[in-house]
């Protein structure tokens, strides 16, 4: 059973599952290789010069498999249900528990929607500054939470700060992601 469940392996899917499968949560991304960021190139994503969407994608999906999450390409989500004990998430193939999920979408609401979290008046899904929905422990993400207001770079911001805050919860105290070259393999200090 996942920790986190997260639907959607754009930018903000693949920022979350980066930073709790780094941090020891079970994390499984739920990827339907449908992003936008196919027909992109990224020249403005900081520490990136110039680069094709579908080169980032596979980059990012390496990096966050090296990091411990189980990237799922092609295992669509056809369902999202929230109960007491956390969540069920039901795929094309399989049904999961996980304790926390984060929506990462895009632009597409309609999960959000049929969770029954609350939306803001231009349409959007409503959360908090960590993401938070109105659902707790659930999170949404990148495009779903902005009107017409959509970059790489914000969607990664945004899925990095729902994994702060589920990991945050699951330590019991404010949690900061900061490494120092000890911390990665091969730069430990001579």
């Amino acid at each position: 059973m996942p920790d986190v469940a997260i639907v959607g392996g754009g930018p903000a899917g693949l920022s979350a599952a980066l930073f709790t499968g780094k941090n020891g949560l079970e994390t499984i991304v739920f990827d339907s290789d449908e992003t936008w960021m196919h027909k992109a190139h990224l020249f403005n994503y900081p520490g990136i010069r110039s680069i094709s969407g579908d080169e980032f994608m596979k980059l990012t999906r390496g990096q966050v498999r090296d990091r411990g999450a189980d990237v799922r390409v092609g295992e669509e989500v056809t369902a999202v249900e929230s109960g007491d004990d956390g969540f069920r998430v039901e795929t094309n193939d399989d049904e999961y528990d996980a304790d926390y999920v984060v929506l990462a979408t895009g632009a597409d609401r309609s999960m959000a929607e049929d969770l029954g979290v609350d939306f803001d008046d231009d349409g959007t899904v409503d959360v908090d500054l960590d993401t938070e929905t109105s659902i707790d422990d659930l999170y949404a993400t990148g495009a779903m939470v902005r009107a017409e207001e959509w970059q790489a770079v914000i969607a990664a911001g945004d899925g990095a700060s729902a994994a702060l805050s589920i990991l945050s919860k699951e330590k019991g105290e404010h949690y900061h992601d900061f490494d120092v070259p000890d911390d990665v393999p091969g730069l430990e200090s001579k």
